[in-house]
């Protein structure tokens, strides 16, 4: 998955390197999800493999590096797995709809109301 230049500087400087890694090195090409993503769609490994055909769609497979904590600054092994690009944004729906949500939020600038309604709170 494309990393979003605002998000960058939370990666470490090696990883290209950490994420090829991951999944050239550890899964061998092969998506590592067993089902965590949470579609359904598979039993067992997922079947998909980088550069080939994806089961199901037909489109070409792209695997990425998970973080499944969703903190990019935590590349310890345990917490990296390598995903085809359906697993990866699968597992990810949930931390992206928070995000969405956040963002709309400081837009309409509910956020500072909600913050400074909650620091009022724990002043009383």
């Amino acid at each position: 998955m494309p990393i979003r230049p605002k998000n960058r500087d939370r990666y470490p400087k090696d990883w290209p390197d950490i994420s090829q890694r991951i999944r050239f090195g550890r899964a061998g090409g092969r998506c590592e999800c067993h089902g965590e993503c949470g579609r359904g769609t598979h039993q067992g490994r997922c079947p998909n493999l980088h550069g080939e055909a994806a089961y199901g769609t037909g489109s070409k497979v792209i695997l990425t590096t998970a973080h499944l904590n969703h903190t990019p600054e935590d590349c310890a092994d345990d917490n990296l797995k390598a995903m085809c690009q359906g697993c990866h944004l699968h597992y990810d729906r949930d931390h992206h709809a928070e995000t969405r949500r956040a963002t709309v939020l400081a837009a309409s600038g509910q956020i500072t109301l909600d913050l400074r309604a909650a620091l009022e709170g724990e002043q009383q």
